[in-house]
Parts: structure tokens; C-alpha cells; sequence
């Protein structure tokens, strides 16, 4: 057993756990403070207040957290942690004033990763995402979900994901693994998109279910990418499979792609840059979990989604680092929550409620992850001494956890 005792604020505390958290629900946070945190077997067993602290062996391990903060580890629900070196040529490009679209027409962008990972063999490909993991269990994340599609092909999609299934065996991580093969369309289809549409049903996806590869089906649905039929037949493909749906929607125009989301129960739609009043609609009536990625409008200076009118429609809302070489290459969640409530107006709240409960049920992990519960999985940092729980995403840059605890254990 583990006990941390002194803590000065236990974060995100719910005695009955909930799915999500909506609408006005979001700006407030359950805390307690002068508070204790008891772990058994991997899990939250009790907390509570200090005058209540239980008695316990000598064996239990006891941490003082001596007046620091302790949060539950922030789910990252969208990211492409596998991908083969940087872009950091094109990054020149964008400030140099070229677009995300005309960089993509010039063969660089998704297709440029594309390249390089096919040239990179499995084990080089593994040991650089490896490096990549430890940095967000550095930063605080203790679940993430990964997508392939640095492939788009049979035997590259495969091998992303098969790096993916390594680190979830080799990490202390909680790994969701997506399948992303309509990332981009490859340059030998060219021309032939709805041939290469037909290998992503017909190829991939029968054999990632055979291998059980992969958690979640994905489809960058937009404009110059895949369309809505092309996203439409993908996730029914998946549904075929037993495999739920995610999309890549509305980044850079209204391109229907939260429609087809919602159409097909797709557990979240990402990006969402363009969301108005029919998508809002659409969304209140779904069990569709809408994902902002701030940090990719931050890398490509790019106008905020319109968080305030989701949640303020009465949504739920959850927050993703969108961790890639192209539009987000950090993974650091504190970060997201400080763009969160500088560029879209969150509530400090809002953004942790976002980071942690409604991202975990972004990719199916509401019932274990996200909140400090009872019976939940045992992922929670320590801070170092901080004022207030609003300091996180003030101190945008400042390193502010002190102990990593995955899955009960200590492991930073």
C-alpha cells in the first residue's frame, strides 16, 4: 500500500464518478483540503481528510506530500506519438509565411513523415517513441491515446501500431492505440483516392482487428484530405470490426466531418477549428466527446476553436496536445491548459476538467481514469509547492510536479 498524507489539496476528488463533465458543471473542481490519499493493489482505495487518515502497517509505504498539491495524471486523448525524426525544415516554411496546405502540395507534411518512417525499421522506431513517452510521464500524463498513420501503407500502418502495443507493454503508460491510415492519401494513389479508400477497408482494417492492433478507428476528414463518403464508409468498415470511430473534423474548414462523427457514434471529434451552431447542435444531442487541440493553432498560428460557445451551449469539452513532428511537436499538457485559458477563455477549471475526466472518456477511459475515485487507477502526480491550483496554467512554463505515481507506483 501507498499513503500520501499533508497533501494540501487533493484535486479532482468525486465520491460518485461521473462520464463527464458539461456545460456550466465544468467551472467547478471538487477538492479537499488538508487532505490524504490511500492506494492498494494499483488503485485509489480511500481519501479523505486529514483527522480521518487511516491507521496503516508498517509496511505501507507514506509519502508526505507537506503541503503540496496532488492531481489525478492528465489523459492525452489525441496524439501521434510514433513518427520517424522532426520537421523542423518546414517549421522555416511557416515562418517564412507558406501554409499548412501549400507545404502539404510541395510533398512535405504528413507525407514527408511518411517517408522517413518507411525508412526507419521498427526497433529505431520504437526506441525514439520510447523517448518521447518518458517525456510526458515526465510532464504529468499518466493515459494516452496514439494514432498510426505515418504509413499509409499494409506494412507501415502495422508497424506503428505494433510499436504502440510495445510501449503499452514496456511503460507504465495507459496506451490507446487509433488507426489512422486516412491520414493523408499516398502519392502512388494520386488520382486514385477511392482505390486507396478500398485498401484501407479491404486490407488494413481486417487485419489490425486479426492482430487487435488497434482501439479506435480515425479519418482526417477535410478538405484536400478524405471526404465525407471516403470518412463515412471507413468508420462503418470499423463498426463491421467491433472497432468505435474518431475524427479528424473541421481543422480547417466547415468540411462535415462532425457530422459524419456523430452520424456513426464516433467517441470524439478532434480539432473542431470550424464548430457553429448546426455542429453544436448535432453534438448536444450525441454521445460524441469534442477535442480541442490548442497547441496545433499555437504552432501554426491558426484562430482558436470556439471553446466558449461549447461549453457555454451546455457541451462537454475535452483538451489533447495532438503531440506530432508537423503542427504540435510538445506533448506537455500543462502547456494546453495555459492556451486554454489565455487564447480560448477557459476557465483554469474548465481546462483541467477538460485534461482529465472528459479526455479519458475521449478514448474510453472514464470508468479508470480521469478524477480521483475509488476503484480508479492510481495515475496521480505530486506538484511541488504551489499557491493554488490556478497557478498550473499561470506558471505556463514553469516545471511544477515533483513525484509521478502510475498505477500505484512511484516511477519519477
Amino acid at each position: 500500500m501507498l499513503l500520501i498524507t499533508n497533501i494540501k489539496k487533493l484535486v479532482q476528488v468525486e465520491t460518485q464518478p461521473r462520464v463527464w463533465v458539461a456545460g456550466k458543471d465544468m467551472a467547478t473542481l471538487h477538492c479537499i483540503d488538508n487532505a490524504y490519499l490511500l492506494i492498494k493493489d494499483n488503485l485509489i482505495a480511500d481519501f479523505g481528510e486529514m483527522q480521518n487518515v487511516p491507521q496503516v502497517d508498517e509496511k505501507t509505504q507514506i509519502i508526505d506530500a507537506d503541503g503540496r498539491m496532488v492531481f489525478p495524471s492528465f489523459c492525452d486523448s489525441h496524439t501521434h506519438l510514433v513518427y520517424a525524426g522532426s520537421r523542423e525544415i518546414e517549421y522555416m516554411d511557416k515562418i517564412r509565411g507558406l501554409s499548412y496546405e501549400e507545404i502539404a502540395r510541395r510533398g512535405g507534411g504528413i507525407l514527408n513523415s511518411v517517408k522517413l518512417l518507411h525508412n526507419t525499421s521498427e526497433n529505431d522506431l520504437y526506441q525514439q517513441t520510447l523517448t518521447r513517452a518518458n517525456e510526458i510521464i515526465a510532464l504529468g500524463t499518466g493515459a494516452v491515446e496514439i494514432k498510426s498513420g505515418y504509413g499509409l501503407s499494409v506494412e507501415d500502418e502495422l508497424k506503428m501500431l505494433r510499436v504502440a502495443r510495445r510501449l503499452k507493454e514496456n511503460t507504465p503508460l495507459t496506451i490507446r492505440a487509433t488507426f489512422l491510415g486516412a491520414h493523408a492519401v499516398p502519392e502512388e494513389y494520386k488520382g486514385r483516392q477511392t482505390e486507396y479508400v478500398d485498401l484501407i477497408i479491404n486490407e488494413m482494417i481486417p487485419q489490425i482487428a486479426a492482430e487487435e492492433l488497434a482501439d479506435y478507428i480515425d479519418i482526417f476528414c477535410e478538405n484536400g484530405f478524405f471526404t465525407v463518403e471516403d470518412t463515412e464508409r471507413i468508420l462503418m468498415a470499423g463498426l463491421k470490426y467491433g472497432i468505435l470511430g474518431k475524427v479528424h473534423a473541421n481543422q480547417l474548414s466547415r468540411s462535415g466531418g462532425i457530422q459524419a462523427g456523430v452520424k456513426y457514434g464516433a467517441i470524439s471529434v478532434d480539432h473542431i477549428d470550424f464548430t457553429g451552431e448546426e455542429e453544436i447542435k448535432l453534438l448536444l444531442n450525441s454521445d460524441t466527446m469534442p477535442t480541442l487541440l490548442p497547441g496545433s493553432n499555437f504552432f501554426l498560428s491558426q484562430t482558436y476553436p470556439p471553446a466558449r460557445a461549447i461549453i457555454d451551449a451546455g457541451l462537454p469539452l475535452a483538451l489533447a496536445s495532438n503531440y506530432n513532428p508537423g503542427s504540435s511537436p510538445s506533448g506537455d499538457m500543462k502547456f494546453i491548459l495555459s492556451l486554454a485559458c489565455i487564447q480560448m477563455r477557459m476557465l483554469p477549471e474548465e481546462a483541467i476538467n477538460a485534461a482529465t475526466i472528459n479526455s479519458a472518456y475521449a478514448m474510453g477511459l472514464n470508468e479508470t481514469h480521469g478524477s480521483i475515485a475509488c476503484g480508479k487507477v492510481a495515475n496521480v502526480f505530486i506538484t511541488k509547492p504551489v499557491s493554488t491550483y490556478e497557478f498550473l496554467p499561470y506558471a505556463y512554463t514553469s516545471k511544477l510536479i515533483d513525484t509521478i505515481i502510475l498505477n500505484g507506483k512511484v516511477v519519477e
